[in-house]
């Protein structure tokens, strides 16, 4: 059997997520805070990426 996944930290604030949402007329499931973090995660890992690539140690907006 693999090893569980260690639990991440979540990156977004979900009270924020639930209330862009519920402005929307919708309802929030509970795993999605956990889910949007994880896209958020590879967006900022894929700019740090392209970050170092350029020889730079700073991420800019342009590197999103």
């Amino acid at each position: 059997m693999a090893k569980k996944e260690e639990a991440r930290e979540v990156l977004v604030i979900a009270s924020k997520i639930k209330a862009h949402i519920r402005d929307k007329k919708m309802m929030c499931a509970s795993d999605m805070a956990g889910a949007l973090s994880d896209k958020v995660r590879a967006l900022l890992d894929d700019a740090c990426a392209r970050t170092k690539a350029n020889g730079r140690s700073t991420v800019r907006e342009g590197d999103l």
